[in-house]
């Protein structure tokens, strides 16, 4: 007999002895079989759909986990850069409809999509590498330095190309992960992953506002309806090919949560100016009331201070709103035994200067936030607009 039939006729006989043993759920446990074969049994199924006016991931829902990718460009000509679109956007399509990616030799690994969206970016750099400086966005603008606050590390910084795959599952993050990136291999080089987490699917209600590792609510004060996304968040129809797209300011920052926990929960809450056991404002009594910077507290001090964290990101006029969707990241501790834990922060907004760069200098020159918190990555990428249905992510740029 063949070592592979002996190893096989083994394996089939521990099998059939194993299942001869198995016995059914009763009582609790087929209770909690019962209820796992509800609801929970639809995750991975659920999907997002690829087309459409604007790319997905950026107003979707957000999902549980997200990994951030930027690479460099090793081609100059637009029609090497035409051609990694092209075969992105085939995979993107296919991956988000829970279908495999060509030459996917795990294909099982795509059938349930969990909500998967890829959205692609394009930095300052590229309209710089393929000659398309005069067809660069007007709202794309690279930030300013801000010395005050800013660490910043070249490895968490720049990039010519993003791509942010973003799932209810960590499996199907890392398998499309993996496949997009073997698309890149040709055509650029990594500068940099950065992986980002929040609550899982169901650990809190649907549409409720996550919790960053401070424990605070994070998120409260967004766009919400059509008319507020259209003039805030999406390119209009005089930005030409980039009408539908948006800009994405992404920012790395470093969270001391060793020197936060020394803070009683009154000072934290003086430190943001909500309370973190709801993110109601110090003024106000629920999560969504408007903050009121003239209410007095017990001592006849405003009770939200001057150098709250939403007294300064909202400024003296009107809000200038932007689209706050941070990440949550933990990564190894450092080797003083410090925590090397914070935010991927990403706003996005039709105009960087005219939308994030105000709020920006107000917090870095008076945030007292900025004691505990430290920017140590940022760039800045063009959110093109969505496919279209026989198309590829940019072609406006590039027709």
């Amino acid at each position: 007999m063949s070592r592979r039939r002996a190893l096989f006729g083994g394996a089939a006989l521990v099998g059939g002895t194993a299942a001869a043993t198995v016995w059914p759920a009763t009582g609790a446990a087929a209770e909690d079989a019962d209820a796992r074969s509800g609801d929970d049994a639809t995750v991975g199924s659920d999907t997002v759909p690829f087309e459409g006016v604007h790319q997905a991931g950026v107003v979707t829902a957000a999902q549980a986990f997200s990994t951030f990718a930027a690479y460099d460009l090793t081609v100059t000509e637009p029609r090497r850069v035409v051609g990694l679109l092209r075969i992105l956007t085939d995979d993107i399509r296919r991956m988000t409809a829970g279908r495999a990616a060509l030459a996917d030799t795990a294909p099982e690994l795509a059938a349930t999509p969990a909500r998967l969206t890829v959205t692609l970016g394009f930095g300052p750099g590229l309209f710089t590498t393929t000659g398309l400086t005069d067809r660069q966005p007007t709202g794309l603008t690279e930030l300013p330095a801000f010395p005050a606050i800013d660490r910043l590390d070249p490895a968490w910084s720049g990039g010519d190309l993003l791509i942010k795959i973003s799932a209810d599952d960590p499996m199907i993050v890392a398998h499309a992960h993996r496949m997009l990136h073997k698309d890149t291999r040709p055509f650029t080089r990594l500068r940099w992953t950065q992986r980002g987490f929040l609550n899982a699917r169901g650990a809190i209600a649907a549409g409720a506002t996550g919790r960053n590792l401070m424990g605070q609510l994070d998120g409260t004060v967004n766009p919400s309806t059509d008319a507020e996304l259209d003039s805030r968040v999406w390119a209009g129809a005089d930005a030409g090919w980039f009408a539908g797209g948006t800009t994405l300011v992404l920012r790395r920052i470093r969270m001391d949560l060793d020197r936060w926990d020394e803070l009683d929960p009154a000072a934290m809450d003086a430190t943001i100016g909500r309370r973190q056991r709801d993110g109601s404002p110090l003024s106000g009594t629920r999560e969504y009331d408007e903050p009121d910077f003239t209410v007095p507290d017990a001592t006849g001090l405003p009770a939200i201070a001057d150098f709250a964290h939403i007294k300064v990101a909202r400024g003296d006029g009107p809000a200038r709103q932007i689209l706050r969707r941070p990440y949550n990241y933990d990564d190894t501790p450092t080797a003083d035994g410090g925590s090397d834990s914070g935010q991927i922060f990403c706003s996005y907004q039709a105009d960087i200067a005219a939308q994030f760069v105000p709020i920006q200098q107000r917090l870095a020159e008076r945030d007292l936030f900025n004691q505990w918190t430290t920017p140590i990555g940022s760039a800045v990428f063009a959110i093109p607009p969505g496919s279209p249905a026989d198309g590829y992510l940019g072609q406006g740029l590039f027709a």
